[in-house]
């Protein structure tokens, strides 16, 4: 007699009472020599897995030194030799002083690959509060565009002799593989200290 269309046939049943699952599919594993089957290598455990990189949760530039360390609690995770602005003694005070700033910011926002005659940039948010009074108070303007940032992308002079002087107009510069490990590793918000 044929089956009405629509409807499966019953499972069979195990001993208990319980339906047995339907095969999903079939396959026939390899035999090794033995005649035995072969299996799969178990995955290793989640304590063996690869781990991303820890994030910095905090940026200190020295400039004397100049030094760019990425921490992670009081743990150093990098740290990079940079070129500063080209007049780097003293604090950024006013636009064109070529002074990379000194105090607490954040790193709050970034410009991509080909956006930028730079390769890559996390903008540093000065003026802050203070920078922005003291310069009121002064009647100058306190300038703007603070970045961390890698290489240009077309000026090959700058990568031969990068570390040699400060170039910048108040920029902290690193090499552009060092710009790339600090965008993977650096998130927006990060603050940022940049000392004397």
């Amino acid at each position: 007699m044929p089956r009405p269309r629509g409807r499966k046939p019953p499972l069979p049943q195990r001993r208990r009472g319980r339906p047995a699952r339907r095969p999903t599919a079939s396959f026939n594993a390899p035999s090794t020599s033995r005649g035995k089957r072969s299996r799969a290598e178990p995955a290793p455990p989640p304590s063996e897995w690869p781990t991303p990189p820890a994030k910095a949760d905090f940026v200190l530039v020295l400039k004397e030194a100049r030094r760019m360390l990425l921490l992670r609690g009081n743990r150093v995770l990098r740290d990079y030799e940079v070129s500063l602005g080209a007049n780097p003694k003293g604090a950024k005070r006013r636009n064109g002083d070529g002074r990379t700033p000194e105090g607490r910011y954040l790193l709050d926002w970034r410009i991509g690959e080909n956006q930028s005659r730079f390769h890559r940039a996390i903008h540093i948010s000065y003026p802050n509060d203070w920078d922005r009074e003291f310069a009121r108070g002064a009647g100058i303007e306190p300038g703007g565009g603070v970045m961390i940032h890698g290489l240009p992308e077309n000026e090959s002079w700058v990568s031969e002799a990068h570390l040699e002087f400060d170039w910048t107009n108040g920029c902290i510069a690193v090499t552009s593989d060092e710009m790339e490990e600090i965008w993977e590793l650096v998130d927006d918000g990060t603050p940022i200290e940049i000392r004397p």
